[in-house]
């Protein structure tokens, strides 16, 4: 029979090792802790990342169910892509530019040039819209506007009307183009996509044309690199151009 004092020995190291083994328990407990807090931490972090990357730009944000191809960007001035399907076709780099000068380039390339045509208003309306030039140059127009990008069918013009209303340009072709030559015309919007619309035009009397407010140049047919320098010429001249006090959307 185990003497008083080795019962209480028993008992003392029982005890002894009850606390050792509750303060392993304690902290095994405080370091999932410590690594749930700091993984919160970090998606927290992530996030603030992801927000402030997000809200560069002006505002707009890429399209998450667009193709990079497209760069359509969305929320630049409340704009939307009304779910018109992206043109996610890549592009043939154009070659360089022979003729810089717009009003050469579109005579040599066999284009019309109408340039500062009648301003046709600039209100908000909610339904259809019958415009004096094809395609429309100016004119009331739907609250909010066609959101920058590549489009393989043609927006509704109301939208696309009010992106011109804020200084983009609207690169537009013919659906009978042949596919090289539609993807000719992507390259040059490929190059420098910010503030540039691109879309088939099954209605217009041109087999290619661009437009801003008020400027337009339609070309009957497709002369290969000419008709690239103008649409280049016609960016650079056009862009960024709007009705006197258009609030100027960023690129």
């Amino acid at each position: 029979m185990a003497s008083r004092k080795e019962e209480k020995d028993r008992l003392r190291a029982e005890r002894l090792e009850a606390e050792k083994r509750e303060a392993q328990e304690a902290r095994r407990r405080l370091m999932v802790g410590y690594i749930v807090a700091g993984a919160l931490a970090l998606a927290v972090l992530v996030g603030l990342v992801v927000v402030i990357a997000g809200g560069g730009g002006g505002g707009g944000s890429s399209d998450s169910g667009a193709c990079g191809a497209a760069h359509i960007v969305t929320g630049i001035g409340g704009s939307e892509t009304f779910g018109v399907a992206p043109d996610c076709r890549e592009g043939k780099a154009p070659p360089a530019v022979a003729q810089a000068d717009l009003q050469k380039a579109a005579q040599e390339a066999g284009c019309d040039l109408q340039l500062n045509l009648p301003d046709e208003g600039h209100g908000h309306v909610g339904g259809h819209v019958d415009y004096d030039t094809n395609p429309p140059t100016s004119g009331n127009h739907n609250p909010v506007p066609q959101a920058d990008g590549a489009y393989s069918q043609e927006p509704q013009p109301e939208h696309f009307v009010h992106s011109l209303e804020h200084m983009r340009v609207e690169f537009q072709y013919s659906r009978d183009l042949p596919e090289q030559d539609q993807l000719a015309i992507k390259g040059v919007f490929d190059e420098d996509p910010g503030g540039i619309l691109l879309f088939p035009n099954p209605e217009m009397p041109y087999e290619v044309a661009a437009t801003a407010w008020t400027q337009l140049v339609g070309c009957k047919k497709y002369e290969g690199s000419k008709t690239l320098d103008v649409l280049r010429d016609f960016r650079d001249t056009y862009r960024g151009h709007g009705p006197p006090g258009t609030e100027p959307f960023p690129f």
